[in-house]
């Protein structure tokens, strides 16, 4: 009795089939059973056809009152999404769990990489690619609610290679036509120096090298901002000019103990990376101090140096509006007195005159070994511009006027006519060299 009742269903879907429990398509009578999303369905073994499918809840309330839907009309099987599109909305949804963003966040960046894989410029794209275009997805979300987020923080998680990165990342902006504000600089100081591991008490770290994180953000954002008045952030990579100020504004906090670290221990105490320009940005920063230091009168009775001046950051970067117009209208008047004593020294060259008064100056010296003007405050282009050198082209030597060889005269021969002449100009040429001069 139990197994009647158990293949009565199966004896009902065959009556209903067409053809009485054959394949409509092959007309084999080998049916079975097939659970399909946990549906019950008769398959043809032979040919794969679906005979009878199942029937699908799509909703709660559907479910509730009853409501069976088929398969083929279920939301299911209207979605064609790729195994490599799915799998990249999970990790669009992993990374934006990991960095603890908003769920208004994750939403947003779901959509534009659903929007961003449809394109055709990225669906034919290499599979580097497409893994990159995740984070590019979180990271422009991110922007435009004005997250502080970076590129480099998004290439660690990933593992991605921050050319490639930064590339996918401008044809997306391009592609989608979005409008992505930039980072702001005070936003990404805050953001970087968090994570350094010297605000908290660690085996690593000694005591004397902890530092109050408040104070340190305050003073390495009036670093960086000092930095940005002096042109020194302008068309550089922000991060190794934050890397030198939060190195200085840990090292003034407390300078008789830290004047003798490096930059290099500095960063592999806060556990990031040294880049590689950083160093260059420091004295850069350094050499912007030392000018302003020569403003300050209770500084300029000292001596001070690139070391001894970080104990007089805080001095300097309480004065440093007025210290830095004193230094650029200095530096502006330190580059027109040469000109105008070289131009001075012109005119007596032509006139024959004036040699005695510009004759003690630095104006009459060879170009070369004139000094170099200290106005440090000027854009690093216009300090040490680039040697680019135009090659001139070779002059040339052909006149026209050269004589031609006989052996070449006869490329230029193209009648007959003129091979004839040159012959007989040769065998007269001959002839007059072959007889004796005339008296």
């Amino acid at each position: 009795l139990r197994l009647e009742i158990r293949e009565l269903p199966r004896r009902w879907a065959e009556c209903e089939m067409p053809g009485g429990g054959r394949c409509p398509d092959c007309g084999s009578t080998e049916l079975v059973e097939d659970a399909h999303y946990s549906q019950s369905q008769l398959v043809c073994s032979d040919c794969g056809c679906v005979v009878t499918e199942g029937v699908l809840t799509t909703t709660f309330s559907d479910e509730g009152n009853l409501r069976e839907v088929a398969y083929s009309r279920s939301t299911g099987e209207n979605e064609q999404v790729s195994r490599s599109q799915q799998r990249g909305l999970r990790r669009v949804r992993d990374l934006c769990r990991v960095l603890q963003l908003p769920s208004t966040f994750e939403d947003t960046a779901v959509a534009y990489y659903q929007k961003a894989y449809q394109h055709p410029g990225i669906r034919a794209a290499r599979l580097q690619k497409k893994e990159v275009l995740v984070g590019c997805c979180v990271l422009i979300t991110c922007r435009q609610h004005n997250w502080p987020l970076t590129m480099g923080t998004i290439c660690t998680l990933l593992y991605a290679d921050l050319d490639m990165f930064s590339g996918t990342y401008m044809q997306i902006v391009k592609l989608l036509g979005l409008d992505v504000p930039s980072l702001c600089l005070a936003d990404l100081v805050k953001t970087y120096c968090s994570s350094f591991k010297l605000f908290q008490a660690s085996p690593s770290v000694p005591a004397k090298y902890m530092e109050d994180k408040e104070k340190m953000l305050s003073r390495t954002l009036q670093l960086v901002e000092l930095a940005d008045e002096t042109w020194l952030v302008t068309g550089r990579h922000p991060l190794p000019v934050i890397t030198a100020a939060a190195f200085l504004a840990w090292q003034s906090l407390q300078p008789s103990a830290r004047l003798t670290c490096s930059l290099a221990r500095f960063c592999k105490l806060a556990n990031v990376d040294l880049p590689y320009p950083a160093s260059s940005r420091l004295q850069e920063l350094l050499a912007v101090l030392l000018r302003m230091a020569e403003q300050l009168a209770w500084l300029q009775v000292l001596k001070l140096d690139k070391r001894s001046v970080v104990k007089h950051i805080s001095d300097l970067l309480q004065h440093r509006h007025t210290l830095i117009r004193k230094a650029f209208r200095e530096g502006t008047l330190e580059v027109e007195a040469p000109e105008k004593e070289l131009q001075g020294w012109g005119q007596g060259q032509g006139q024959g005159q004036g040699k005695e008064e510009v004759g003690n100056s630095s104006s009459d010296l060879p170009e070369g070994k004139r000094p170099a003007s200290p106005a440090l405050l000027l854009p690093p282009c216009m300090l040490k511009p680039p040697k680019r050198v135009c090659p001139t082209p070779p002059a040339s030597t052909v006149t026209g006027d050269e004589d031609i060889s006989d052996s070449e005269i006869e490329q230029y021969l193209r009648t007959p006519q003129e091979v004839r002449d040159f012959q007989r100009a040769q065998a007269a040429k001959r002839a007059a060299t072959s007889s004796p001069n005339p008296p």
